[in-house]
């Protein structure tokens, strides 16, 4: 700053568009509120994130308006040099509402004089001579902001409404299976305990009873164990088995040899047992060891149905971090995992799911919950854009200090004509009812204001990718949440 003046003609800021129908009372008023400064080139008028004390008004010269961003870095504004263009404090008539610091900075890019307003000046002026202005200006900002908030509200419960829907889908089958495993157990737990009555009511001596018993925990220890066989291999075995187990007597014999079938039961092991426990006790003896190893087999799938549903608790606790504090240090993969089985009941026959993770990527300083959002928005948008058909690929990467999800699927790809749009609030695709426009929008700001992060996207068609990068040291400053 090479020189400052405390005065400006009114007539200088008459020729300015922005004072062009002030009354010379005003004009003056305005001349003795500020003061004309000249800067040199490449010198900051205001600079993003200062005290939002000043509202700067070109005279002569040229400026540039300049923002900060994360994620796309330094975006600058055309140049101009057209008298009257304005910055700064623009918002200071909403007093204590406005924004407190500066949004952008405003640099002379060549040699400037400049009028300087103080904003608490600027902001009483424009209360005083346009009041139905400033209330018209203030609700649309501020009904805009509800707006906003309202929708992007509604967002997150219609996704949550989804996703629990999905979430329920896959808890029913499990939950089902386990009921109806129960329900089985019941009746051949006790048919089991009459055969085993009735074998020691026909005097099985304890010796042999203890044979049998050991034979059932070597059958049951095959069961999932055995070689891989063919149904035509399987469908012999029975055959066979059945045969042979009709030939000693057996009632029921054909039914009994799926079982023993399943568990490894040969016409060997039927020898062995006739040898151990006796003509006379080998009917029944078989078909308690029939009804043991379905016992077996009905808690393998009682287990494993409640291992399902554990590990989908687990997944759903995960996704929205339960119980957890909102900045944490995680492994990234666990958030994705979460999601994916989140969408599980959601993703169509048709579309495979492919995970390709650099288990070498360490964990990430994070808001756990807010990014599993981002990777909700992502997913679910990659499966709107296949239609039912394709592949969604979700793999990380490791690139010095920061992490790098990607999230890519075989759709028809996003025009080139929009691509610099989709970031953008309320944009959208998507026919009417089918979208907000804030999907992305919300994730863009989780991302790069919330996490000092990157995202961006490269599509060709039938090869999109959405690429975010997370930093992997902490942030000095904790950001505002997300709305």
């Amino acid at each position: 700053m090479t020189d400052i003046d405390t005065t400006i003609d009114i007539d200088r800021l008459r020729k300015l568009f922005l004072f062009e129908r002030l009354t010379d009372e005003q004009l003056t008023k305005l001349a003795n509120s500020g003061k004309v400064r000249t800067y040199a080139q490449d010198e900051d008028i205001v600079r993003q994130g200062d005290p939002a004390e000043c509202f700067a008004v070109l005279i002569e010269g040229e400026i540039q308006m300049i923002s900060e961003t994360v994620s796309a870095g330094t975006v600058a504004m055309p140049r101009t040099s057209q008298p009257g263009v304005y910055g700064g404090a623009t918002s200071a008539y909403l007093g204590d509402r406005a924004p407190q610091t500066y949004q952008h900075t405003l640099r002379a890019t060549a040699p400037s004089r400049i009028f300087i307003l103080p904003a608490r000046k600027f902001g009483d002026i424009v209360a005083e001579w346009f009041p139905m202005g400033v209330h018209l200006l203030d609700g649309l900002l501020s009904g805009g902001r509800m707006q906003r908030e309202i929708i992007d509200r509604r967002q997150r419960l219609t996704a949550l409404g989804t996703i629990t829907a999905g979430l329920t889908h896959e808890l029913n089958n499990p939950a089902a299976a386990a009921v109806r495993a129960v329900s089985e157990l019941r009746s051949l737990i006790k048919t089991s305990r009459l055969q085993l009555a009735q074998l020691a009511q026909a005097g099985i001596p304890p010796e042999k009873l203890r044979t049998l018993i050991e034979a059932q925990e070597a059958c049951t220890s095959n069961l999932g164990r055995l070689p891989q066989r063919s149904p035509l291999e399987i469908s012999d075995a029975e055959d066979e088995l059945g045969e042979a187990l009709e030939e000693i007597g057996v009632e029921d014999a054909w039914e009994l040899a799926p079982a023993l079938v399943n568990a490894g039961f040969s016409g060997k092991e039927l020898e062995k047992i006739r040898g151990k426990v006796g003509e006379e006790h080998t009917p029944a003896a078989l078909q308690w060891l029939a009804e043991a190893i379905e016992i077996s087999q009905m808690l393998d799938e009682v287990t494993e149905a409640t291992e399902r549903i554990t590990t989908l608790i687990r997944s759903a606790k995960q996704y929205s971090q339960m119980d957890r504090a909102p900045f944490q240090t995680v492994d990234v993969h666990d958030l994705l995992d979460s999601t994916l089985a989140i969408f599980r009941g959601k993703i169509p026959p048709g579309i495979s799911v492919v995970t390709d993770y650099d288990r070498t990527l360490p964990d990430i300083p994070c808001y756990a919950g807010e990014l599993n959002q981002v990777w909700t928005n992502l997913i679910h948008n990659a499966l709107d854009a296949m239609g039912g058909e394709g592949r969604l690929t979700v793999r990380t990467a490791h690139d010095e200090d920061e992490a790098i999800v990607e999230i890519g699927d075989t759709g028809p790809g996003v025009p080139e004509t929009i691509r610099d749009r989709i970031f953008e609030p309320f944009f959208t695709t998507k026919t009417v009812g089918e979208g907000t426009g804030l999907g992305l929008d919300i994730s863009y700001r989780i991302v790069a204001g919330r996490h000092g992060g990157e995202i961006k996207v490269r599509s060709v068609p039938g090869e999109t990718w959405f690429e975010v990068r997370l930093p992997l040291r902490e942030p000095t400053a904790v950001p505002e949440p997300v709305a």
